[in-house]
């Protein structure tokens, strides 16, 4: 299947864009240890975002893989895990800030390091979100692609480095019209004192229609209900 549109997301890079429902996201680690931060947003209402408490309880889960939706805080389902040769990413490390950054890697800046200074997930997303009409405010977890987060019996959360291979893909399916944002910086947890953040690549391909044997339609009933919801949402407007 070829992709309509791609494009590489350097390390510490960021990217913003509308991208109509029916569309495949497949998400490629160009090397090891990749981690991308996302963020979802509709695109005819933006105060209807990515709900991470809502996508995980509804789920019965604290990372996410093939068969999961990404849920809204309208219960709608806003795209889909369609593919998935990882099985986990993380739902619940949110993203770096300047403080961590600085704390873990060194200070960098931009007036002294130009292009090569590190950014932190948080200055990439509000830089997005404000080019889309947006601001800090509308700042909600993310989902960290290609990183494995998981917490022993005592609470404590451990990120395994191992996880992402170079070349792992996963791929997601729009369920909405939608505002993606994306950061390529590092997961707040892991524990390289080396700045790790690698390329990522993005295509864009056309995905096929959603039939009701869709695999995430009936992963759990909830995900059908969040299904049904969206497509309620397309149908009471006749889009």
């Amino acid at each position: 299947m070829n992709a309509i549109w791609n494009t590489s997301i350097r390390p510490g890079g960021k990217w913003s864009g509308m991208i109509s429902r029916g569309r495949l996201l497949r998400f490629t680690a160009l090397e090891a240890g990749a981690n991308v931060s996302l963020l979802l947003y509709q695109a005819r209402d933006l105060t209807e975002r990515y709900n991470m408490p809502d996508t995980l309880k509804a789920q019965y889960t604290a990372h996410l893989t093939k068969g999961n939706v990404l849920m809204s805080d309208n219960g709608r389902s806003l795209a889909s895990f369609v593919e998935d040769q990882l099985g986990w990413h993380d739902a619940i490390s949110g993203y770096t800030s300047r403080a961590v950054t600085d704390r873990k890697y060194g200070r960098t800046a931009y007036q002294e390091q130009r292009n090569e200074w590190f950014r932190s997930g948080e200055e990439n997303f509000a830089v997005e979100l404000i080019r889309n009409g947006l601001g800090v405010r509308d700042l909600v977890p993310p989902v960290n692609l290609f990183s494995k987060v998981s917490c022993d019996e005592q609470g404590r959360m451990h990120f395994s480095l191992a996880h992402c291979a170079a070349g792992a893909q996963v791929t997601l399916r729009t369920d909405m019209d939608m505002l993606l944002v994306l950061s390529n910086t590092p997961n707040p947890l892991d524990p390289s004192s080396e700045y790790p953040s690698v390329p990522v690549q993005l295509e864009v391909l056309m995905a096929d229609a959603v039939m009701e044997d869709d695999y995430c339609f009936n992963f759990r009933p909830e995900n059908r209900r969040a299904c049904e919801n969206t497509q309620q949402y397309y149908l009471l407007q006749g889009l």
